[in-house]
């Protein structure tokens, strides 16, 4: 496997994980910045609207373990490939959204459910990816560009979409987003190689692992140290979601035009672009962990809520502090999540586990909000103090489980 790996060069193959990163998310966000204009747009109320967010995270609460077992039949590369040409499809398809009269609810949520079908294929595949075609020594740093990928592409979400709306319309910014996503995915099938057992169709794992993986995946995902890890990510993806999807209604409200509501609610996402990388080359470096997702999710559990209810200039430290702090999170619990799992034969379906988390963490963080701060969107001080306790609880749960 060494030899194979040896032909490719890491630092290509992480950009091309990272370009496939940048597009399947800049897709996801495409709807926060510009969600006060589709309402008017679409006619709808803001509970419908909030499923156009919420059901791209709704899908891959019941699809994300079948995708883990997808990958296991078909390889992770084709799982990308195939993700990333049905988001483009599924984009392209609604645009036609505002075309079609009574109809364009129920298209703009199914179309919105493949790109989250989509999404929840790359995230899940791409980390399996790194763990076989990355050495050893750069698995840090090439989850970090991964990772980094998905938070530029939150922040270019929050700040490109607003500009592509207004200079071309509904039906030009959701196939624009789709030209993106079929480019960087021909991109990856160009670049990307694979090691033989790959090429071969399965992840490499022993015959006794096979015939055992039905008795243990169970006691592997529903141990208590592994549920304490995912009950903190989980919190942690609420919690950004939060931020990345009200923020703008916040700031909007408070006067701030939606261009720059986008770019001052994603700025945690462009520091990322230092902390990402950085977190995981100290993980590589000091060969742990969980230092780095504490001091992270403590950051986050103080500087999200208080995005939602301070205003400028302490708002900008706040969110500064979300960007060097909180931002690495990520990028450190994908590298440490496949040694808590000390079994390789079950990473392949692990992945599809912890895109449920994650799916389902991101799902609430868009769904919870809408309810905490009522019909009007007004009760931000409650929804901050919710958002608190919950990131104490969080930081409870890391400390509490076991992982280097």
């Amino acid at each position: 496997m060494d030899k194979q790996r040896e032909h490719q060069n890491w630092l290509i193959v992480s950009l091309c994980f990272f370009l496939v990163a940048f597009c399947i998310t800049l897709m996801m966000y495409k709807i926060p910045t510009i969600m006060i204009q589709l309402m008017e747009l679409l006619s709808v109320s803001a509970a419908t609207a909030a499923w156009f967010m919420s059901v791209f995270t709704f899908t891959g609460i019941f699809l994300a373990i079948p995708i883990g077992f997808l990958i296991k039949g078909i390889g992770v590369r084709k799982v990308v490939i195939v993700s990333g040409f049905l988001a483009a499809f599924a984009s392209i398809a609604g645009s036609f959204a505002p075309e079609v009269g009574f109809a364009c609810v129920p298209l703009l949520i199914v179309t919105r459910g493949l790109e989250g079908l989509s999404f929840v294929g790359i995230i899940a595949s791409i980390p399996i990816m790194i763990q076989m075609c990355i050495i050893p020594s750069r698995v840090g740093t090439s989850t970090g560009i991964f990772m980094l990928g998905g938070m530029l592409g939150a922040m270019g979400g929050g700040v490109i979409t607003p500009t592509v709306f207004t200079a071309s319309g509904f039906a030009g910014l959701w196939i624009a987003y789709a030209a993106f996503m079929a480019l960087s995915t021909i991109v990856f099938m160009v670049y990307v190689r694979f090691p033989r057992q790959e090429q071969e169709g399965a992840f490499p794992e022993s015959k006794a692992a096979t015939r055992s993986s039905s008795v243990s995946i169970y006691g592997v995902f529903f141990k208590p140290n592994t549920l304490l890890f995912f009950l903190g990510f989980a919190a942690f993806q609420i919690l950004l979601l939060s931020v990345l999807t009200y923020a703008p209604t916040a700031l909007q409200q408070r006067g701030m035009s939606p261009a720059m509501s986008g770019f001052v609610s994603t700025l945690p996402q462009l520091i990322s672009i230092v902390t990402a990388i950085a977190f995981g080359a100290i993980a590589d470096a000091i060969h742990r962990t969980k230092p780095l997702v504490i001091i992270g999710m403590i950051a986050m559990a103080i500087c999200a809520p208080a995005a939602l209810v301070t205003d400028t200039p302490v708002l900008w430290a706040i969110l500064v502090a979300m960007g060097l702090l909180a931002m690495g999170v990520p990028t450190v619990v994908m590298a440490a999540y496949p040694k808590l799992l000390a079994d390789p034969s079950k990473l392949t379906v692990g992945m599809g586990v912890m895109m449920l988390v994650q799916s389902l963490g991101q799902f609430l963080g868009s769904l919870i909000p809408s309810i905490v701060l009522g019909p009007d969107l007004s009760n931000w001080t409650v929804c901050s103090i919710v958002l608190f306790l919950l990131g104490l609880a969080a930081t409870a749960c890391f400390v509490a489980s076991k992982f280097k």
